[in-house]
């Protein structure tokens, strides 16, 4: 009987230390802060690729005529308060120059770029170690372009987007580093 004690005794001191190890259940499986901001950066990365999608769609039923008279409509009022206006004054020699063909290459560019973001964040969220370094290919390869394109004619928007691509990149790096040294074996 006192050894029947004394094993209930001892059982129940061994699950009170795993309670002091553990204060909090599931700390351990906790994210890191660089996981959880890669996590966000891909999530938005994402909700972009289908915000890119949806564009090219319109892109190819909303006519060119209609686009061109929409910026014209937008800029009118600032434009009449102040004639000088940066972006106002940039939408309006765009809505412009917009034609049949500038429309396509728009909405053709969009299509490509949506889908192969949105295929990479599906492919990065279910862990598949491929898409790792292919996301970090293809989203260099973006920013390149998107540089490029700010060279030609510079906006504060396209150098904001590429540090936020060079952002994720980081990230992307960082997080295969993680799951390459945790032994990931892939679903």
């Amino acid at each position: 009987m006192r050894r029947t004690r004394y094993r209930k005794r001892r059982f129940l001191l061994q699950d009170e230390l795993r309670e002091v190890e553990e204060p909090v259940p599931g700390l351990s499986k906790m994210k890191s802060p660089a996981h959880a901001a890669f996590e966000i950066g891909i999530f938005f990365k994402g909700l972009d690729g289908v915000a890119e999608i949806i564009g090219a769609f319109l892109q190819f039923v909303v006519p060119p005529r209609a686009i061109s008279h929409a910026l014209a409509m937008v800029t009118q009022h600032e434009l009449s308060e102040d004639p000088h206006d940066f972006i106002a004054s940039h939408l309006l020699r765009l809505s412009e120059r917009f034609s049949a063909n500038t429309q396509f290459f728009a909405a053709m560019y969009l299509l490509v770029h949506g889908v192969v973001k949105v295929l990479l964040v599906w492919a990065l969220f279910r862990a598949k170690l491929w898409a790792y370094p292919a996301a970090i290919v293809v989203f260099a390869a973006f920013g390149v372009y998107q540089m490029y394109r700010y060279f030609l004619s510079p906006s504060f928007a396209m150098i904001a987007l590429t540090v936020l691509d060079v952002i994720v990149i980081v990230l992307t790096w960082v997080e295969y580093g993680r799951l390459k040294r945790g032994g990931f074996r892939p679903a």
